[in-house]
């Protein structure tokens, strides 16, 4: 009896396990298929490979060689063309300085007034010394037909008058010099002495005077510049002075003078300092634009290059500090190539080194390429002024 319970027991027991493990059998086949699903809808969702963009539109240059007008540019400094130093030649007490400091002065005006009591009084000494030869003079004279007296007595009579006469001029002159005038036209500086100073004479220095009309505007070369212009036939005449060298000045502000200058000196040496040698230019400068020790950008204009390579200055990019270009190879692929560049020649950017002849540079669209990259080109459209 007692075996055919633990029979039954079992039978049931064995039930309810099959009872309980088959939902979890079939929630597993379930979500089984729930992932089958999900996985074949995102399959059939995943994008489509997108097509490569087609080759950026570029113009490009075929690069040649031609002779172009070169432009050179350096810092120069205005001085006047001539600057006087204003000294006193007597010594004396100031009494007045009648002039405005940096105002324009003409020759023969008054600057500065000494004291005059002292080179007055040797004024009057000198006439009463030399009215008194004329008197002993005139006595001995007449005395001279009577042989009275030596013909070496007169000789020495008239010797005193000639000195005393030299002494009243010198004395004279001293005088006149107590007021110290301007030599040239132009304009005076500061005093550098204030009124009641002491002037010793000539050691002083009283003011200065510029003239501004014409200026001077230095600028130096280097010797290896210098040497690259005369080893060009057509480049050497214009480093004479006098030649057509066409000499511009760009002001401060950026602004260029509306004049042209002449080369007028050029300096026999150089300055073994700074390895440059000096050039002096002459303008006009009545409306004072030019202003003694200012610094200015000077334009030398003349220059030509022959066998020249150009590009536009807007095809030259910048990277890492060195200059380069993109360079449309086989297959209208974009290469970059660094260069040397010159001197600008108007719109163009000379180009000493990198390119050859028959290279196509990329103009326009340079923002559009990259190297590597496979292009379409043009010709490039010239720019409108």
């Amino acid at each position: 009896m007692s075996r055919l319970r633990r029979t039954l027991a079992s039978s049931n027991l064995s039930r309810c396990v099959g009872s309980i493990g088959a939902p979890r059998t079939a929630l597993a086949l379930s979500s089984r298929a729930t992932c089958a699903l999900a996985l074949l809808v995102a399959c059939e969702r995943a994008p489509q490979k997108t097509p490569p963009p087609p080759p950026a539109n570029v113009g490009v240059l075929t690069v040649t060689t031609a002779t172009l007008p070169q432009s050179f540019e350096l810092v120069g400094q205005v001085q006047p063309s001539r600057r006087v130093e204003v000294r006193s030649r007597v010594e004396g007490i100031i009494v007045d300085r009648p002039f405005v400091e940096g105002a324009t002065v003409t020759p023969g005006q008054l600057l500065f007034k000494l004291d005059r009591i002292k080179n007055e009084a040797g004024y009057q000494s000198a006439v009463a010394r030399f009215d008194n030869a004329t008197r002993a003079l005139n006595r001995l004279t007449p005395l001279l037909v009577k042989h009275a007296v030596a013909q070496q007595d007169v000789d020495n009579a008239q010797t005193a008058v000639d000195a005393a006469k030299a002494a009243v001029d010198q004395a004279k002159k001293d005088l006149d010099d107590g007021d110290v005038r301007a030599e040239v036209a132009g304009k005076v500086g500061r005093a550098r002495v204030e009124l009641g100073a002491r002037v010793t004479g000539p050691a002083d220095l009283l003011t200065t005077i510029d003239r501004l009309d014409p200026v001077y505007v230095i600028f130096r070369p280097s010797s290896q510049q210098v040497l690259t212009w005369k080893s060009d036939p057509q480049s050497a005449p214009l480093l004479s002075p006098g030649g057509n060298l066409n000499v511009r000045v760009v002001l401060p502000n950026g602004s260029e003078l509306p004049r042209v200058g002449k080369l007028t000196f050029v300096a026999p040496s150089l300055d073994s300092a700074t390895g440059t040698q000096e050039f002096r230019a002459t303008f006009d400068n009545a409306d004072n634009l030019l202003v003694p020790g200012q610094f200015v950008n000077v334009r030398l204009s003349g220059f030509m290059k022959r066998n020249a390579i150009a590009v536009p200055q807007r095809a030259v990019q910048q990277g890492l500090g060195r200059p380069f270009v993109f360079v449309v190879g086989a297959g209208d692929t974009v290469a970059a190539r660094d260069v040397k560049t010159g001197p600008w020649s108007g719109p163009l950017w000379i180009i000493d080194d990198g390119l050859k002849v028959g290279d196509r540079v990329v103009v326009d669209g340079v923002q559009k390429v990259a190297a590597g990259r496979v292009v379409k080109p043009s010709p490039m459209v010239e720019s409108k002024p």
